[in-house]
Protein backbone atom coordinates (compact mmCIF):
# COMPACT_ATOMS: atom_id res chain seq x y z
CA UNK A 1 0.00 0.00 0.00
CA UNK A 2 1.12 3.52 -0.98
CA UNK A 3 1.90 6.16 1.88
CA UNK A 4 0.14 8.83 -0.29
CA UNK A 5 -1.95 10.93 1.35
CA UNK A 6 -5.75 10.34 0.73
CA UNK A 7 -8.15 12.91 -0.20
CA UNK A 8 -10.83 13.54 2.38
CA UNK A 9 -13.74 15.62 2.97
CA UNK A 10 -12.66 17.71 5.83
CA UNK A 11 -13.50 20.80 7.69
CA UNK A 12 -11.80 23.24 8.38
CA UNK A 13 -11.98 22.34 12.31
CA UNK A 14 -10.98 18.96 11.54
CA UNK A 15 -7.65 19.61 9.64
CA UNK A 16 -6.96 21.99 12.36
CA UNK A 17 -7.17 19.21 14.92
CA UNK A 18 -5.63 17.35 12.68
CA UNK A 19 -2.54 19.67 12.95
CA UNK A 20 -2.77 20.47 16.75
CA UNK A 21 -2.47 16.53 17.21
CA UNK A 22 0.41 16.31 14.23
CA UNK A 23 -1.31 13.82 12.55
CA UNK A 24 -0.57 13.72 9.23
CA UNK A 25 -3.38 12.55 6.67
CA UNK A 26 -0.81 9.58 5.39
CA UNK A 27 -1.53 8.55 8.90
CA UNK A 28 -4.93 8.17 9.20
CA UNK A 29 -5.36 4.59 8.49
CA UNK A 30 -2.85 3.55 10.94
CA UNK A 31 -4.88 4.92 13.37
CA UNK A 32 -7.98 3.33 15.53
CA UNK A 33 -11.28 5.01 14.47
CA UNK A 34 -11.81 5.95 18.42
CA UNK A 35 -8.73 7.76 18.56
CA UNK A 36 -9.32 9.49 15.28
CA UNK A 37 -12.92 10.65 16.55
CA UNK A 38 -11.17 11.88 19.43
CA UNK A 39 -8.40 13.83 17.75
CA UNK A 40 -10.98 15.34 15.38
CA UNK A 41 -13.08 16.16 17.97
CA UNK A 42 -15.92 14.38 16.16
CA UNK A 43 -18.18 11.83 15.96
CA UNK A 44 -17.38 7.79 16.16
CA UNK A 45 -19.55 7.89 12.62
CA UNK A 46 -17.83 10.68 10.86
CA UNK A 47 -14.28 9.33 11.86
CA UNK A 48 -14.94 5.93 10.73
CA UNK A 49 -16.02 7.61 7.51
CA UNK A 50 -12.92 9.57 7.30
CA UNK A 51 -11.33 6.47 7.98
CA UNK A 52 -12.84 4.04 5.26
CA UNK A 53 -12.16 6.95 2.80
CA UNK A 54 -8.38 6.76 3.43
CA UNK A 55 -8.04 3.34 4.13
CA UNK A 56 -9.55 2.27 0.53
CA UNK A 57 -7.25 4.99 -0.73
CA UNK A 58 -4.58 3.69 0.50
CA UNK A 59 -5.04 1.02 -2.91
CA UNK A 60 -2.80 1.68 -5.48
CA UNK A 61 -5.25 3.08 -8.31
CA UNK A 62 -8.08 3.72 -6.15
CA UNK A 63 -8.85 7.41 -5.77
CA UNK A 64 -11.77 9.05 -3.49
CA UNK A 65 -14.76 8.53 -5.82
CA UNK A 66 -14.06 4.59 -6.01
CA UNK A 67 -13.51 4.69 -2.26
CA UNK A 68 -16.75 6.91 -1.44
CA UNK A 69 -18.93 4.46 -3.55
CA UNK A 70 -17.19 1.20 -1.07
CA UNK A 71 -18.52 3.20 1.78
CA UNK A 72 -22.42 3.83 0.42
CA UNK A 73 -22.34 0.11 0.10
CA UNK A 74 -21.66 0.00 3.92
CA UNK A 75 -17.99 -1.05 3.95
CA UNK A 76 -15.35 0.64 6.16
CA UNK A 77 -12.81 -1.50 5.98
CA UNK A 78 -10.96 -4.43 4.35
CA UNK A 79 -11.88 -7.19 6.82
CA UNK A 80 -15.94 -5.93 6.26
CA UNK A 81 -15.29 -6.03 2.42
CA UNK A 82 -12.63 -9.03 2.05
CA UNK A 83 -15.11 -11.90 1.74
CA UNK A 84 -17.59 -9.96 -0.66
CA UNK A 85 -16.83 -10.16 -5.08
CA UNK A 86 -16.39 -7.58 -7.12
CA UNK A 87 -19.02 -8.94 -9.47
CA UNK A 88 -21.67 -8.94 -5.81
CA UNK A 89 -20.29 -5.77 -5.22
CA UNK A 90 -20.86 -3.95 -8.48
CA UNK A 91 -24.54 -5.26 -8.77
CA UNK A 92 -25.15 -3.97 -5.89
CA UNK A 93 -23.96 -0.82 -6.67
CA UNK A 94 -25.79 -0.62 -9.70
CA UNK A 95 -29.27 -1.33 -7.69
CA UNK A 96 -28.43 1.05 -5.39
CA UNK A 97 -27.81 3.94 -7.57
CA UNK A 98 -29.89 3.51 -10.63
CA UNK A 99 -27.85 2.67 -13.40
CA UNK A 100 -25.17 0.81 -14.70
CA UNK A 101 -21.51 1.38 -13.98
CA UNK A 102 -18.39 1.94 -15.95
CA UNK A 103 -17.21 -1.75 -16.75
CA UNK A 104 -13.80 0.06 -14.94
CA UNK A 105 -16.03 0.63 -11.76
CA UNK A 106 -15.92 -3.34 -11.26
CA UNK A 107 -12.49 -3.65 -11.88
CA UNK A 108 -11.05 -1.74 -9.15
CA UNK A 109 -14.12 -2.92 -6.70
CA UNK A 110 -12.74 -6.25 -7.59
CA UNK A 111 -9.16 -4.20 -7.05
CA UNK A 112 -10.55 -3.50 -3.26
CA UNK A 113 -11.51 -6.84 -2.69
CA UNK A 114 -8.26 -8.52 -3.92
CA UNK A 115 -6.10 -5.99 -1.38
CA UNK A 116 -8.35 -6.81 1.19
CA UNK A 117 -7.44 -10.45 1.12
CA UNK A 118 -3.57 -9.59 -0.11
CA UNK A 119 -2.18 -6.95 2.09
CA UNK A 120 0.65 -5.06 0.51
CA UNK A 121 0.08 -6.00 -3.36
CA UNK A 122 0.91 -3.38 -6.11
CA UNK A 123 -2.01 -4.76 -8.25
CA UNK A 124 -3.79 -1.54 -9.86
CA UNK A 125 -7.53 -1.79 -10.85
CA UNK A 126 -7.07 -2.50 -14.76
CA UNK A 127 -4.99 -5.46 -13.92
CA UNK A 128 -8.66 -7.02 -13.00
CA UNK A 129 -10.42 -6.68 -16.38
CA UNK A 130 -9.27 -9.97 -17.93
CA UNK A 131 -11.02 -11.37 -15.04
CA UNK A 132 -14.13 -8.99 -15.23
CA UNK A 133 -14.45 -9.94 -19.05
CA UNK A 134 -14.07 -13.44 -18.64
CA UNK A 135 -16.55 -13.77 -15.87
CA UNK A 136 -18.99 -11.33 -17.32
CA UNK A 137 -18.97 -13.83 -20.46
CA UNK A 138 -19.61 -16.81 -18.73
CA UNK A 139 -22.22 -15.23 -16.37
CA UNK A 140 -23.71 -12.22 -17.90
CA UNK A 141 -25.54 -9.39 -15.57
CA UNK A 142 -28.50 -10.21 -13.77
CA UNK A 143 -31.95 -9.49 -15.40
CA UNK A 144 -32.47 -7.09 -12.73
CA UNK A 145 -30.06 -4.94 -14.14
CA UNK A 146 -30.89 -0.85 -14.28
CA UNK A 147 -31.29 -0.12 -18.20
CA UNK A 148 -29.77 3.30 -17.67
CA UNK A 149 -26.17 3.58 -17.92
CA UNK A 150 -23.66 6.42 -15.82
CA UNK A 151 -23.01 8.39 -18.55
CA UNK A 152 -26.66 9.06 -19.15
CA UNK A 153 -26.91 9.87 -15.28
CA UNK A 154 -24.16 12.15 -15.15
CA UNK A 155 -26.30 14.14 -17.95
CA UNK A 156 -29.20 14.82 -15.24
Amino acid sequence: MTANSPKLPLTPEERSSLRAAKIKLCEITQLDVHNLANALNASLNRAEYLHGLAIFQSIPSIGPKLAHLVIDLGYYSFDAVKYESGEELTNRAEENYGYWMDPCVEDSLRCVVYHANHPGSDKKWFEFTGERKEYRKENGYPETRPKRAWYDAEKT
